[in-house]
């Protein structure tokens, strides 16, 4: 399961610079052809809740968690508090590098819970926590 924070469905179309200019379903679309033997799912949301609680629906239940979310990684203790809560493993993933960028995202509430953190890597990211699970 891919989870997506705030504005995540917005890649191709906000801060090309730092984001790229593809959209995350283009993305998704090469990354499901790449590993065709393995089920992926999605979701993406902008509100907190609704994170909180995909993670509590497929956290028991699913291989992994490649998780990205987004600017409540360094707000919300309570979907840190869920990561910790469930059984399945999550891998925290952001597509810039977070640590060369304001000092307010160097802080993660998901981090210390998660099975690891790739960051910085572009949309590859998102593959390299996929391979974590291979």
């Amino acid at each position: 399961m891919i989870i997506n924070g705030p504005n995540l469905n917005l890649l191709g179309k906000r801060e090309t610079n730092i984001y790229g200019s593809l959209t995350f379903m283009e993305f998704l679309d090469t990354v499901v052809k790449k590993y065709p033997d393995v089920e992926l799912e999605h979701f993406q949301s902008n509100i907190e809740g609704e994170l909180i609680d995909k993670l509590q629906d497929v956290g028991f239940s699913y291989d992994g968690i490649v998780l990205n979310a987004a600017a409540y990684t360094h707000t919300s203790v309570g979907i840190g508090d869920a990561v910790k809560a469930i059984t399945t493993p999550v891998v925290e993933v952001h597509i810039s590098n977070t640590f060369s960028r304001e000092e307010f995202r160097h802080q993660s509430y998901i981090s210390p819970n998660a099975k690891g953190v790739i960051l910085g890597f572009g949309l590859q990211s998102y593959e390299l926590a996929i391979e974590s699970f291979i």
